[in-house]
């Protein structure tokens, strides 16, 4: 008898099938991996053991005792957090725990959109939500950027555009904190000259701010829920980036009237009870320290991978030098298509982000690149920079150094 075949009854418009798990390439410059020797492991064992033993019978029920909205210890954690870090003034009953800050984006896009509807976001953003668009049938309106984030000049026209077009956007996507990918802090004025316009147009802001942890220097401005007068912002953010990527906790902050609603599309049963009781421990008495030692961390692998690229390719890859983040997106020659780079790339070992996949204007990325640089150590970010440099002087005749040059040099 032969195999069912499931191949009719799928539903349409689903994603391409998955490609199959073969383990990490050689260099592996892609996802939001972390560095495996930054991991607070005895920290976390001593947490774990804590907590299963003080509130282990609470894991016979869903909540907790906590509520649905999560675990109460860590949403005050989160709530006094907010308030140092991001001057986010916050009850712990704004907060609800979710599996990690991609829930989050999923949920509020099943809130808020529906197919047809129009988002405005920064000209390059995150690829996942632009990936997620697409999926949703949503029309993305892409806004310039410059560094200091989303232009409020190129918003304000981009809205009354659409305005004059009879569209109104659904809402208004933002990291503005270590921004995804080009690792830009946005200024206080900025945000404020965003979030009047915004106001004035009667658009939302959602606020993704899973990296606003991984500051070299420890300092941000006001989140723009700490700014806003009307409460058109809901806030995201994510302990995935500052304490390890395998832990999906996220959390949700929004204004009470809407909070309901968000509870309601959360049908999982709740995050993981033993993460947000072992994550609410350690972070009670370890973050602060962990997230300056982690930061220190990245900031030394993103000087390798500065002076990797300086090395290997001088002039023709262009990059800042970004305050925070896990990742450096790179503009290297007009003649390169990042696309087929990635292509080639990956046959060789390296893993990269191709320009296009994190940018609403295809041929503005065409030639830019996002390699994230926290997972791999010192010496195979150098390596990986060294084949990079190799495969685009023999794909695309990208004028680079060989080690033999560096060799003669030195």
């Amino acid at each position: 008898m032969p195999a069912f075949d499931f191949t009719p009854l799928l539903a349409p418009d689903l994603p391409p099938p998955a490609p199959k798990y073969g383990g990490f390439p050689k260099f592996n410059f892609v996802g939001g991996h972390n560095d495996p020797s930054l991991i607070p492991v005895d920290a976390l064992i001593a947490a774990a053991q804590a907590v299963i033993r003080r509130e282990g019978p609470t894991l016979a029920t869903y909540s907790m005792s906590s509520g649905p909205l999560g675990y109460r210890p860590l949403r005050e954690f989160l709530a006094a957090k907010m308030k140092r870090h991001a001057s986010i003034d916050c009850s712990p009953d704004d907060v609800l725990m979710v599996s990690g800050s991609q829930q989050g984006l999923d949920m509020i896009n099943t809130l808020l959109l529906a197919p047809g509807d129009t988002v405005l976001v920064e000209r390059d953003s995150y690829g996942g939500m632009l990936s997620r668009y697409t999926r949703l049938k949503v029309k993305t309106v892409g806004v310039d950027l410059d560094d200091d984030g989303m232009n409020p000049q190129a918003l304000e026209k981009a809205l009354a555009d659409l305005k004059a077009k009879g569209v109104k956007p659904k809402y208004i996507y933002l990291i503005p904190t270590v921004q995804n990918p080009t690792g830009s802090i946005m200024s206080e004025a900025r945000r404020l000259a965003i979030l009047k316009i915004a106001e004035s147009h009667g658009v939302p802001i959602f606020e993704d701010e899973c990296y606003s942890d991984l500051i070299w220097n420890g300092q941000r401005p006001p989140a723009f829920y700490a700014l806003t007068k009307t409460d058109n912002v809901i806030h995201l953010g994510s302990f995935s980036k500052s304490i390890a990527p395998a832990v999906r906790i996220g959390y949700i902050v929004c204004k009470p009237s809407l909070m309901p609603q968000i509870r309601a599309l959360k049908t999982d049963g709740g995050v993981g009870a033993l993460d947000q009781m072992i994550i609410a421990e350690f972070c009670l008495n370890h973050f602060h320290d962990h997230v300056a030692r982690l930061s220190k961390g990245l900031r030394g692998k993103l000087e390798v991978l500065m002076e990797s690229l300086s090395e290997r390719f001088g002039t023709a890859a262009e990059f800042g030098d970004p305050p925070g983040g896990i990742f450096l997106w790179i503009k290297l020659p007009d003649v390169v298509d990042t696309q087929k780079l990635a292509q080639v790339a990956l046959a060789e070992g390296v893993a990269l982000n191709p320009g296009p996949e994190w940018s609403t204007d295809k041929t503005y990325a065409k030639s830019r690149l996002r390699l994230c640089f926290a997972n791999p150590d010192h010496a195979t970010i150098r390596a990986g920079v060294a084949k990079l440099a190799e495969v685009c002087q023999r794909e695309f005749g990208v004028p680079v150094r060989s080690a033999n040059i560096e060799a003669a040099r030195s």
